[in-house]
């Protein structure tokens, strides 16, 4: 029988006692130890299942409003404990949840609309980011989640590491430090079967060479930035730590709300038009957000909690986003890359308007109700534009999954 919980998104303290009993049950095979702290003191906590050389290491809760993860860890784990194949040559390592602070502050582990999910969001700032932190900050200012996740990278030396990652509304692609050849075709595969669209014109990845549809390998240190105002830049983020003992990663993006729209590969037909008028909408939707927070400064008590730290940090990019994207020549044309821009281009400005939202909320200012008839309008064109279906959790997990079995499969001959 499975000692996982009911089928929605865990809470941290859900994860750590179902692999507490996991460790309990299979005390031969797996182990729980604690591999640091959050900066609040919460405990971060590793799972191991198997003791072969090589190892595999999947990082859950990486951004703390993308839950399927902590899910699709728990899957993993039980997978490998049920198959002694997968543990045959290869240990596997789970870090639970690298961000356990900002996962406390996101709260809608069951949403069951894009309003819903908002109304509960929360996503840090860039520096308070385990795995972006160290393209924002110099070594000796790192946080500690981002010291324990290099650290147990220094301490496996895994082949691959794999980082679970989601999106509110879109497709799934993969993400890859180094090419993984035949990873595509599975990856694919299981996308169609499970009727979750492929992103081929990612806007995380504009511009990175393609492995396959949805498959992108980033650039080397070397080569230049599609969005030069951009901050975390993938290159200098914990990715690349693995690479350091011969191993690479893969973030597996899965989403939670699917959309047709994202994997049309057809030519747009005015490709740099569409890019104006997404970086003239941008830059109003920004707008009414910063004329509310003008307004409610002075009378919020803590202009510095972490909600308001996140919504300034994302306001803060988005005059330089909206220039790049005027300024420099769209690197991929298709309507699938138009379309990703327009979906980013819609969350930047609705999660600081959430996040701002909820601590208006809790402060009962009168500005509130106005902010949230705001939010509501954005969240229902959101899910219009773009056509969003819920993805059923199981299906969510399942398609990661098995992403994260085929990575580790190819890897491993890559490796060879």
């Amino acid at each position: 029988m499975s000692l996982l919980p009911e089928l929605r998104y865990p809470s941290v303290p859900e994860l750590v006692a179902t692999a507490r009993a996991l460790a309990a049950h299979r005390p031969g095979l797996c182990t729980l130890r604690q591999v640091g702290f959050s900066r609040a003191g919460r405990p971060l906590h590793l799972l191991s299942v198997g003791h072969a050389g090589r190892a595999v290491l999947v990082v859950a809760g990486a951004h703390a409003n993308e839950p399927t993860g902590g899910r699709t860890l728990l899957v993993l784990a039980e997978r490998v404990l049920r198959d002694p194949e997968l543990r045959a040559d290869t240990s596997w390592h789970f870090l639970l949840c690298a961000d356990p602070d900002g996962a406390s502050l996101h709260v809608t582990p069951a949403p069951r609309s894009l309003l819903d999910y908002h109304l509960g969001f929360y996503r840090p700032a860039g520096p308070e980011q385990p795995e972006w932190s160290p393209s924002v900050l110099p070594p000796d200012r790192l946080p500690p989640e981002t010291r324990a996740l290099t650290g147990v990278i220094d301490e496996l030396r895994p082949y691959l590491q794999v980082t679970l990652h989601g999106t509110d509304l879109g497709g799934s692609w993969v993400q890859l430090t180094k090419d993984v050849p035949g990873l595509a075709e599975p990856f694919a595969k299981s996308a169609a079967e499970l009727n979750i669209p492929v992103e081929t014109g990612a806007s995380d990845a504009a511009g990175w060479p393609a492995s396959g549809p949805g498959v992108r390998v980033m650039p080397g240190p070397d080569s230049g930035v599609p969005y030069p105002s951009m901050p975390d830049d993938a290159r200098h983020s914990t990715w690349y730590h693995a690479h350091r003992y011969g191993g690479l990663t893969a973030v597996v993006e899965v989403p939670m709300w699917a959309s047709d729209l994202v994997d049309d590969p057809a030519p747009h037909p005015a490709p740099e038009a569409a890019m104006r008028r997404l970086a003239r909408r941008l830059r109003r939707d920004a707008r009414q957000v910063e004329r509310v927070l003008a307004e409610v400064l002075p009378r919020l008590d803590d202009a510095e909690g972490p909600l308001l730290r996140a919504a300034r940090w994302g306001l803060e990019l988005i005059p330089g986003l909206a220039d790049d994207w005027i300024r420099t020549p769209p690197v991929d044309t298709t309507r699938a890359y138009v379309g990703s821009v327009d979906a980013f281009g819609r969350r930047l400005p609705l999660r600081a308007a959430s996040m701002l939202l909820r601590v208006l909320q809790e402060a009962d200012d009168r500005a509130a109700p106005g902010l949230e008839q705001l939010v509501v309008s954005w969240c229902e064109a959101f899910a219009e534009r773009f056509r969003a279906r819920w993805v059923p959790l199981e299906d969510q997990v399942r398609h990661q999954s098995r992403t994260v079995l085929a990575a580790a499969q190819y890897a491993r001959d890559r490796a060879a």
